[in-house]
């Protein structure tokens, strides 16, 4: 069997998980009447710290959803360099929320100074911004996780300013866990902030969209006009409440394991990699003198399964509960036979 560290997507409910979605109390979710969503918004709501949720079908309908609430069509959304909403989907907010991306250059996470200087009023020839959104953690910049003072800053000043400020949580069950916070505390600035349950945390399908009891409103009736209006949607909350109560806490395994996959693969010669760097379960490996797509090709034929980045140097492996300690130390086997073979 392959040792798959393509992404936490891949993760497949346990026997557990699978128990409560086979006995969870169901209803038509579009008339509110079920009782499992109801009891994962709630929970989702708690753990953010909003005044109400909503599940969705994806994170990428998550936030479409909240940049279609918060902004106007022809505003600005101010994001970091490589952020998953300008390259991972699929153009939805050009196309569907009708706004345009400023990109602020860097690592990818934004700080309060280079927010500043970018917000701007609307005029009668340029777009105002309309919208700030942070991804928590950083997917392309390894899974760095945005420091919980920094969060402060950015929406200390979004409100100086009166925009919105939107936080892509995709993973931030993995932030809260390596920063030693809440999940409310990192969410705290945010207007809102929507999380993937169909990622470390193991759940087959769904995020939740978090914030304000007025967001929701907008936002329920936004996500029946995209298609995203569920019914006996039970079976599929049960799954995000088991992953809530029992896997967020174990998300440091996954840390753990990712940390320990970098020590084993740094220090050769024909990689570049800081294990310190390493924050939650995403490890980003640059390739010295060898084109990622044809290792990546290698590594598979020996089941080993990890991507390449769109960059051409770097190659992603992510670590999730599917995974065990000797597959982590087999993997490194593996990465490291092939990097003698090039």
């Amino acid at each position: 069997m392959a040792i798959d560290l393509r992404s936490d997507t891949v993760t497949r409910p346990t026997t557990a998980m699978r128990a409560a979605m086979a006995s969870a109390e169901v209803g038509d979710d579009v008339f509110g009447e079920d009782p499992t969503v109801n009891a994962l918004e709630a929970e989702a709501a708690r753990l953010t710290g909003k005044e109400s949720a909503l599940f969705v079908p994806s994170g990428c309908m998550a936030n479409l959803i909240a940049q279609m609430v918060w902004t106007r069509r022809g505003d600005e959304v101010l994001v970091g360099q490589d952020a998953h909403v300008v390259l991972y989907e699929v153009g939805s907010g050009a196309a569907i929320a009708g706004i345009q991306y400023q990109v602020v250059p860097g690592n990818g996470l934004l700080d309060a100074a280079a927010v500043e200087k970018r917000i701007k009023k609307a005029t009668f020839h340029s777009p105002g911004t309309g919208l700030v959104c942070v991804e928590n953690t950083h997917n392309m910049a390894g899974g760095v996780p945005y420091e919980p003072a920094a969060l402060r800053e950015i929406g200390a000043l979004c409100r100086r300013n009166g925009v919105h400020l939107h936080m892509d949580g995709a993973r931030v069950f993995n932030a809260s866990i390596a920063a030693g916070v809440p999940v409310a505390e990192l969410a705290a600035p945010a207007d809102s902030v929507s999380f993937c349950l169909s990622k470390g945390l193991g759940a087959p399908v769904g995020s939740v969209l978090c914030g304000p009891s007025d967001f929701r409103i907008e936002a329920h009736r936004l996500r029946k006009m995209i298609g995203g209006g569920m019914r006996q949607a039970g079976v599929l909350a049960a799954a995000g409440l088991y992953a809530l109560e029992h896997h967020v806490a174990r998300l440091a395994d996954d840390h753990a394991a990712a940390r320990r996959l970098a020590d084993l693969i740094a220090g050769h010669p024909k990689v570049a990699l800081d294990p310190a760097a390493v924050r939650t379960n995403i490890v980003m490996v640059e390739l010295i003198g060898i084109k990622p797509e044809a290792f990546v090709e290698r590594c598979a034929a020996r089941g080993l399964l990890f991507l390449p980045r769109d960059d051409g140097r770097r190659v992603r492996l992510v670590t999730h509960l599917d995974l065990c300690l000797a597959e982590i130390e087999q993997a490194a086997t593996i990465f490291l036979d092939e990097l003698g073979s090039t």
